[in-house]
């Protein structure tokens, strides 16, 4: 019998519809879901496998959503603020949690995810029961912006954009541009996520690849800090999810069975 039941579900918000889906252990553990949140171009479908061996390991559903403009969920037209990263987890949490009725969740992000990811455990400190960073930025360095502008110049080929078009469809040159041209603005320059830091108070465990083509490993240590757990992945780069998937299950199933009941 298969052990994961998938579930897709559509949520309304003020500005169009959001995707998402769940993995549910059909006999699951009295344990709160996680909640995954995609970097800055992805989407539900570019999680893989990953969230159905999450599931599988921790017995635990994992659910994953579609930002607004990204995947299948609706379109965007606006530009994003400074404060998109922290706002997302203030804005889209409080729809998941009523229409999939969670009271408490684990917060995992990638990339910017990440940080979306700290912004849910500082706005929800009551609900957010861990922060789990998987390749998240901190703070804007040198080596993020060149990967970015790397990047750019990659995604100027047709095939590039042709990947991309095959997740976001029509959205596609709307996600590009949210990523690049948000994070190469010069008055993004001075972002950093030590506000949210500050305010999460839950365990937290920050996980990097040590050949991360967009941060060093500052980024992992500064979000750990002084009482969480920083946990640096060797020979493996920005997408640890995709590179080493089970590795990472590893690690996430080994500091959650490692924290307090």
């Amino acid at each position: 019998m298969k052990e994961i039941k998938e579930t897709e579900h559509w949520i309304d918000t003020e500005g169009g519809r959001l995707f998402a889906k769940s993995w549910s252990p059909y006999e699951p553990r009295l344990a709160p879901p996680v909640i995954l949140f995609h970097d800055s171009l992805g989407c539900v479908a570019l999680w893989r496998t990953f969230p159905q061996l999450l599931a599988t390991a921790l017995r635990r559903p994992i659910i994953a959503y579609d930002r607004l403009g990204f995947g299948r969920s609706d379109a965007r037209t606006d530009r994003l603020d400074k404060d998109f990263v922290t706002r997302e987890a203030e804005q889209s949490i409080p729809l998941l949690c009523a229409a999939l009725s969670l009271s408490e969740f684990i917060a995992c992000g990638h990339s910017v995810g990440g940080g979306m990811a700290v912004g849910a455990g500082a706005r929800f400190p009551g609900q957010c029961k861990g922060v789990i960073t998987i390749a998240a930025q901190a703070f804007v360095e040198d080596r993020t912006l060149a990967g970015i502008r790397t990047a750019q110049t990659e995604f100027a080929s047709p095939d590039s954009m042709g990947r991309l078009s095959k997740y976001h469809g029509k959205k596609a040159e709307w996600v590009l541009s949210a990523w690049i041209d948000t994070w190469l603005a010069p008055e993004f320059g001075d972002w950093t996520l030590d506000k949210a830091l500050r305010a999460v108070h839950c365990p937290q465990l920050a996980i990097h690849g040590e050949r991360d083509e967009f941060g060093s490993v500052a980024h992992p240590r500064r979000i750990a800090g002084e009482h969480g757990r920083c946990h640096i992945l060797p020979y493996v780069g920005h997408n640890p999810h995709r590179e080493c998937p089970e590795l990472l299950v590893e690690v996430i199933e080994n500091w959650l069975v490692s924290l307090p009941a």
